[in-house]
């Protein structure tokens, strides 16, 4: 059940609380986008998402269907229950102003309006602000949509294979979480002209978890995080 939806155009931010039981839907409406997102419990904001941790104990460098997104505290935030791209980011972090302004110029919405050029590093701050968070308490984020690729000497590019129109992803939230997340360019972005796309967000009534559950039970380390999101839940 959808219990509500909008749309961001590129070079934009917002933020919400999910409540446990519900899920997020990001569908790329036309192509090449980007979506950075941070997670944290707003019950006790010092509970961050973890990169990480989140990779070395699922043993992937690329999140997808059947992954969790773990917090620092060894909790899952949420888990992702659908994905039709199949590569997502969580090592590139965000743009700065300086990247962009070298690649796009520069462009502020003092001069400019809404034509302006925003880059990911400062449209997290703005979201975070409102909760009364700063820069130290920015962590390393996801890049939902984009797909970069290692060589043989660890060097990571720009993917050309991006996300697609109509191409989506499904976060099914298992704790209360506050999300930051903005449409800014990856920062491995190589195009010409600043990306210009839109992102629908959907926010839907999650279906029950059921035991043969793809994402807690893709490996042990997913079992022991339900767990801990068990206690958590129970107050121990």
């Amino acid at each position: 059940m959808m219990l509500y939806k909008d749309t961001l155009p590129s070079g934009k931010h917002w933020s919400m609380k999910m409540r446990r039981g519900t899920s997020l839907r990001l569908i790329d409406k036309t192509g090449g986008a980007n979506v950075g997102v941070l997670f944290y419990n707003p019950e006790n904001l010092l509970e961050r998402y973890n990169a990480p941790d989140t990779l070395k104990c699922q043993h992937t460098f690329k999140l997808t269907k059947g992954h969790c997104l773990y917090s620092d505290m060894g909790r899952i935030f949420c888990a992702i229950t659908e994905d039709s791209f199949g590569w997502h980011d969580t090592v590139c972090g965000s743009s700065n102003a300086a990247q962009v302004e070298k690649k796009w110029g520069k462009r502020d919405y003092q001069n400019h309006r809404n034509n302006w050029k925003q880059n990911g590093h400062d449209a997290f701050l703005v979201e975070a602000a409102k909760y009364g968070l700063n820069k130290q308490d920015l962590a390393a984020n996801l890049n939902l949509f984009s797909k970069v690729e290692p060589n043989d000497q660890g060097n990571l590019t720009y993917s050309t294979e991006q996300s697609k129109a109509g191409d989506f992803i499904e976060l099914r939230f298992e704790m209360d979480t506050l999300v930051l997340f903005h449409t800014c360019p990856h920062p491995l972005n190589t195009d010409t002209d600043y990306p210009e796309f839109e992102v629908e967000y959907q926010i839907l009534k999650s279906a029950p978890m059921t035991e043969d559950d793809l994402c807690k039970n893709s490996c042990a380390e997913n079992q022991r995080g339900y767990e801990n999101n068990r206690l958590y839940h129970l107050g121990l």
